[in-house]
């Protein structure tokens, strides 16, 4: 298969899952403990949503079909791109990150990497998965723990997703990945204080998560180019 083809057939498997969003955002589970404002459900009733997140799945597909190499890694990154998706958008409308997309994701993500190493054999790259994956997540575990009020538990699953992707792709990766998440995150949070003239703009909650999966996405632009 041509780099063309496979640039467009990404893009195209992308934005057929990304038409389920609105389905399984109504079948999220609500948090019984501590619900949010607004109910997952009402959240796919949003009309943007659709459209919003068939272009930036098959786009974010499309580049990393054009970047990322081998090619077999498009296996696990474009089932990826609209679930983390659907994981922004909850995140940035209601402060939330649910638990269930991104257990599955680490599942899936888990199962294709040994996979990938029964067919490659490569125990370094799998190795580097697994070690991105607990550092990722202990990181942020420890900033949860330390800053409880700024992060919630849902960041620390989600770390250990990017991690595990950003930690495939080696050490640099991983690191630039982490990184330009908070740098973007900062910057927004500059940003918008300045946007509104307000220094209490910046101790407003924002969600982190959305940054975080723009750290991880850049991060495996940043090791493909």
């Amino acid at each position: 298969m041509s780099a063309g083809a496979v640039v467009l057939v990404s893009a195209a498997v992308a934005a057929l899952l990304a038409l389920g969003v609105p389905a399984l955002l109504r079948r999220l589970p609500e948090p019984v403990d501590d619900p949010p404002e607004v109910p997952y459900a009402n959240l796919a009733d949003w009309r943007p949503l659709v459209p919003l997140a068939v272009a930036v799945s098959a786009s974010v597909a499309a580049l990393l079909a054009w970047l990322v190499d081998p090619p077999r890694l498009l296996v696990a990154l474009t089932p990826l791109v609209p679930l983390c998706v659907l994981l922004g958008y909850v995140d940035w409308r209601v402060q939330r990150l649910p638990k269930v997309p991104i257990l599955v994701a680490s599942a899936l993500g888990l199962g294709l990497l040994g996979i990938e190493w029964l067919w490659t054999r490569d125990t370094a790259v799998a190795m580097g998965a697994l070690a991105g994956l607990l550092i990722a997540r202990s990181v942020f575990w420890l900033l949860w723990r330390i800053l409880p009020h700024a992060m919630g538990f849902g960041d620390v699953r989600l770390a250990a997703l990017v991690g595990l992707v950003l930690g495939r792709l080696g050490w640099d990766g991983l690191a630039f990945g982490l990184w330009a998440g908070l740098a973007v995150f900062g910057i927004w949070g500059v940003a918008r204080a300045v946007g509104r003239r307000s220094r209490a703009a910046m101790r407003e909650p924002l969600a982190y998560g959305p940054f975080m999966i723009c750290g991880m996405v850049l991060g495996v632009f940043a090791v493909s180019l």
